[in-house]
This record gives structure tokens, C-alpha cells and sequence, in this order.
């Protein structure tokens, strides 16, 4: 997909709680899953001083989702990942069928 709908968010709402931000500064989160588009591939953000680039951009379902996935989330597996994120969003269940988007991204090298 090269053409991108209009963005939901600020892109510094990105990534924003304080564990999500210190597994991306250890290089151990690079992708972070919305419902909705907040950046667009070359766009830069910064999480406490160091800028991060998004490299790529994508929808994806929940289903399509691998434990190599929800490791580039900052988590150990998709197990995890999966029962954390209905544990945080009360009345939510998991759905195969969602889309989301994908946001991958790397440390600027400066």
C-alpha cells in the first residue's frame, strides 16, 4: 500500500506508556499496533531525547499476528501480548478479524 488515509493521530501518541517507551530506547520493541494510522513511513518521533524513524506502514489483522509479532511489540510471545491487551481494554475480546496498523520503526543513527 503506497497511499495512506488521513492520520487519527499525532504520531507523538505513538508510544506512550512508560514500559513501551523504555522497550523501544533498549531496542527491544519495534513496531507498535493501532486501530488507527498515526504516522507515515519516514516521519520521525522522539521518546525521551532519541529520535526513532517509522520505516513502514500497514494493515494487518489481529490473526495475522506471529509470536515474532508480538516480540517486535516488546513482548515475549503472543499469548502474552494477546491477554494483556485484553486485560488493559475492558470488555474487548480478541478478534482475528480486526485491522490495525502496523507502525514499524528503528533508532535514528545520529
Amino acid at each position: 500500500m503506497t497511499e495512506y488515509p488521513e492520520k487519527t493521530c499525532d504520531i507523538d501518541r505513538l508510544i506512550r506508556h512508560p514500559k513501551l517507551v523504555a522497550a523501544a530506547l533498549e531496542g527491544r520493541k519495534t513496531q507498535q499496533r493501532r486501530d488507527g494510522l498515526y504516522a507515515y513511513p519516514d516521519e520521525t518521533f522522539e521518546l525521551e531525547g532519541v529520535r526513532f524513524i517509522v520505516t513502514a506502514v500497514e494493515k494487518q489483522t489481529l490473526g495475522d499476528m506471529s509470536d515474532r509479532d508480538a516480540q517486535a511489540e516488546g513482548y515475549p510471545n503472543l499469548e502474552f501480548y494477546r491477554d494483556l491487551i485484553i486485560k488493559m481494554h475492558p470488555g474487548m475480546s480478541w478478534d482475528d478479524t480486526h485491522s490495525v496498523w502496523v507502525h514499524t520503526f528503528t533508532r535514528v543513527q545520529e
